[in-house]
């Protein structure tokens, strides 16, 4: 029975499963933020130039209001200040009954009486169109004097602040104009439109704008009596209240919108310094990384915030160092090229100045030429294997992925080396009826035929045939090479075993270095360039997969072979 001794655990820590995130999106950013910000205040402030309507509503209500007073004083001075007139005055064959007029001094009575009780101006108008009387004329009010009234600062206050605001609100034009009080001494009832017209017996009113800018309502009545005219009332009021409410209306809408407007530009403020500032401090620490010349320069980490900037800041920190160690393996790549090509350019060299010594010595000089040969085939195999492996993060990042079928893949990758080795081994010289050892490729599967992973099939193929010559050329000539695939909920794991000498316990790591190189005795040195598993790491990394190396034991301790891990993941 076979112990693994294996470092599986520590390795796998660092397996990522494959997933696809969705990137969340994030001076001109502060002007951007405002602007936004600034959208809700200004439709608020808008409704100011709408409530003309508002306004409008107010005056045909107190209009209606106004019409209807105008015919109660109507009916009650037909009432109350209309006498009959003598016979024989002025009709000679009326009846008594039927000849009414007003009586001038009744009428101005009861001007006095709804003058007192009202603060509607009233006139009063003959069949003829004199004005009879007016109550502001007959009412005189007296003064009364009371006590000294207290100075009270906050209403004191209240009064300034609603004056600057109703300077300021002036500037706001109204939606609709009212037609200009026709002001007028005359006394003629001609000089009042809505007179004019309830003389003909219509009752009418109408909203008017004096000089001041204040508004004016008047509503006018026929006084009839038995369905004949007997003079007009008209009534006039200072429409203050009306102002007084819409003035409200529109402190109140500009009061919500400058509250509105500070708190916004506050907020705005805040957003600006909360994203703002952290991005520009990204921007430029990203900008000196770029121009910079050395590693002193860091990233602020802003991992600690839990938004979007705590993610940027992680996300260019883990470029960053990515970056670095980029620089890093190409600085390593290139010296490790460099020593390598030395090594076959070096021993050319040496064969090169010793030919020309021994080219009296045919023997001499044949084996100068076979190592010229060899370190030559040596050069153009590394430089190939050089030109592949620098070229492969390019051609890994343009490759599309694609759904592969692992088990039928590892299959034919099996297949294929059966036959390649059945005809080798029919073509090597042994005594005759006798045929060289034959190697055992095993392929076994716990899980369905189709075992499905997402990547590149070119590249997962490079990596298996690199892993399975690798343990074609370790395990002894009888010996056998496994090839097992296990699958998870979410993880397919591909394991190559030899039954080869194992792998030192220090090594496990280093022979996934480039140029690092450790084969059997039996293979001429240089045949390899070191550089096939540094590749199969690189292409199971691309895939977000994890490669490692591991130790078979028997039951006495002693190595029994080695066995390479692949985990990828599962479609």
């Amino acid at each position: 029975m076979l112990d693994i001794v294996t470092k599986k655990n520590d390795t796998l820590a660092g397996f990522k499963t494959l997933s696809f995130k969705t990137p969340r999106l994030g001076g001109g950013l502060t002007l951007r933020i405002l602007a936004v910000n600034l959208i809700a205040p200004i439709i608020l402030a808008a409704g100011l130039l709408y409530l003309g309507q508002y306004r409008d509503s107010l005056i045909a209500a107190e209009l209606k209001t106004m019409m209807l007073q105008s015919q109660l004083f109507a009916g009650a001075i037909a009432e109350g200040a209309v006498r009959p007139v003598p016979q024989g005055k002025p009709f000679f064959f009326a009846k008594p009954d039927e000849i009414e007029t007003l009586i001038p001094e009744l009428s101005r009575r009861m001007l006095r009486r709804l003058g007192e009780t009202m603060d509607t101006r009233t006139r009063l108008f003959s069949d003829q169109g004199e004005l009879l009387g007016d109550s502001q004329e007959l009412v005189r009010p007296n003064p009364v004097m009371g006590p000294p009234r207290e100075f009270d600062f906050r209403k004191r206050l209240d009064v300034d602040i609603r004056a600057m605001g109703g300077a300021l609100l002036d500037i706001i034009p109204m939606q609709n104009t009212l037609p200009k009080y026709p002001e007028s001494h005359s006394g003629k009832i001609d000089d009042y439109p809505d007179a004019a017209l309830a003389i003909k017996g219509t009752v009418s009113g109408t909203a008017w704008r004096d000089k001041s800018g204040e508004i004016i309502l008047t509503a006018s009545a026929p006084v009839q009596k038995t369905r004949r005219m007997i003079g007009v009332v008209l009534l006039s009021r200072n429409g203050k209240e009306i102002q007084n409410a819409v003035d409200q209306m529109r402190f109140d809408v500009l009061t919500g919108f400058l509250a509105s407007l500070s708190v916004t530009i506050f907020l705005s403020i805040y957003l600006a310094g909360v994203i703002g500032r952290p991005l520009k401090k990204l921007a430029r620490a990203a900008e000196a990384v770029r121009m910079g010349h050395g590693r002193q320069i860091d990233i602020p980490d802003l991992t600690h915030r839990d938004d979007e900037i705590g993610e940027l800041s992680a996300a260019l920190r883990d470029m960053t160092r990515a970056l670095w160690d980029r620089m890093d393996t190409i600085e390593r790549f290139a010296a490790d090229v460099s020593h390598e090509i030395k090594n076959p350019l070096t021993s050319l060299r040496s064969a090169v100045e010793t030919a020309a010594i021994v080219k009296d010595r045919p023997e001499d000089l044949q084996r100068l030429l076979n190592i010229m040969q060899h370190d030559v085939t040596r050069l153009n195999r590394l430089i190939s294997d050089i030109s592949n492996a620098s070229r492969l993060d390019a051609e890994l990042s343009r490759e599309e992925l694609a759904v592969i079928n692992l088990s039928k893949l590892l299959a034919q990758l099996v297949d294929a080396r059966r036959v390649t080795l059945e005809h080798a081994r029919s073509k090597t010289e042994q005594k005759p009826g006798e045929l060289p050892p034959e190697h055992k490729i095993i392929l076994t599967s716990d899980g369905p035929l189709a075992i499905l992973v997402r990547g590149s099939e070119h590249r997962l193929a490079q990596v298996f045939d690199n892993l399975l010559t690798n343990a074609l050329s370790f395990s002894q000539p009888e010996g056998s090479v496994r090839i097992h695939i296990e699958q998870s909920a979410d993880r397919v794991t591909v394991s190559v075993s030899d039954s080869g000498p194992g792998i030192p316990d220090n090594k496990m790591e280093a022979i996934f270095e480039r140029f690092y190189t450790e084969r059997p005795r039996h293979e001429d040195y240089g045949s390899h360039s070191g550089l096939g598993l540094s590749i199969a790491r690189q292409i199971v990394t691309a895939h977000n997969g994890v490669i490692y190396a591991e130790n078979l034991k028997n039951d006495d301790g002693t190595t029994a072979g080695a066995r390479f891990t692949v985990v990828l993941n599962r479609v």
